[in-house]
């Protein structure tokens, strides 16, 4: 399928690996040039490397902590106008609620509600004037249903959730359609970590947790990043314009809900 956005320009955050370069790469194939960001330059500048070879499309790469007033700052004035934004952000770290003070919270905020709301404020108004834009944010399963250990991410990425689903109607009308992808457990970095804290939990090893979670997904095995950044692509293609405010689950079945 030509998802008819070959030319676009696209500002993918925290996409040297996991989802993000997921979605990167997808953009890619479809034609889109991108906007790369992510903290850490040795790994950032290997993947855009590899997407220039692989789809011959132009790749800037912006070296940045995204969540930080100045990283942003810097990731949008190098990004300049774009068409299409992806945001993501790395989650807060497991844990329970007697263990979170004020400050974790406002970290979460920051980094997984926040964020993703300045970019959305920087670059729309651009979007609304030229008559078309993409908004994909990456959220959680746990917006659906809450995972206990989890209570950080829980609660920010439900407050992004409020706030796009007021956001999302109001520019739609403007051609800029703005929806948010829910991703369960896929084999990236973050389920390595979840697993390693499991097994760290339960005394039984990594290999194990994997394959205990996984026996909790209907599809029994864990997501790739291709497939997720495919469902990305196609949130940013000219097919979707009729698709708004909506929280897409990626989860193989795991979220038990009929709705």
């Amino acid at each position: 399928m030509d998802l008819g956005i070959s030319g676009k320009r696209a500002l993918v955050c925290a996409s040297s690996k996991g989802l993000g370069r997921g979605c990167a790469e997808a953009l890619a194939e479809a034609g889109v040039n991108l906007i790369m960001n992510a903290r850490g330059s040795d790994a950032l500048e290997a993947a855009a490397e590899d997407i220039r070879k692989a789809y011959g499309v132009e790749v800037t790469t912006i070296a940045a902590d995204i969540v930080s007033e100045e990283g942003r700052a810097k990731v949008l004035e190098v990004a300049g106008d774009v068409d299409i934004l992806v945001t993501n952000a790395g989650g807060p770290p497991p844990g329970l609620w007697s263990d979170w003070a004020r400050d974790d919270f406002i970290k979460a905020l920051d980094a997984n509600m926040l964020t993703p709301i300045a970019l959305m404020t920087a670059l729309m108004p651009g979007m609304i004037d030229r008559g078309w834009g993409r908004v994909v944010n990456i959220t959680s399963q746990s917006v659906k249903a809450p995972i206990p250990a989890l209570g950080l991410s829980n609660a920010a990425r439900t407050g992004l959730t409020g706030y796009v689903a007021g956001t999302a109607r109001q520019v739609a009308e403007h051609g800029v359609i703005v929806n948010n992808l829910l991703p369960g457990i896929h084999a990236t970095d973050r389920a390595d970590q979840l697993d390693g804290g499991v097994s760290k939990a339960q005394g039984i090893s990594v290999e194990q947790a994997r394959k205990n979670r996984q026996g909790t997904i209907p599809a029994r095995r864990y997501g790739t990043s291709q497939e997720f950044g495919a469902t990305c692509a196609f949130l940013c293609s000219q097919h979707s314009g009729f698709i708004v405010g909506q929280n897409i689950l990626i989860d193989g079945g795991g979220t038990n809900a009929t709705i």
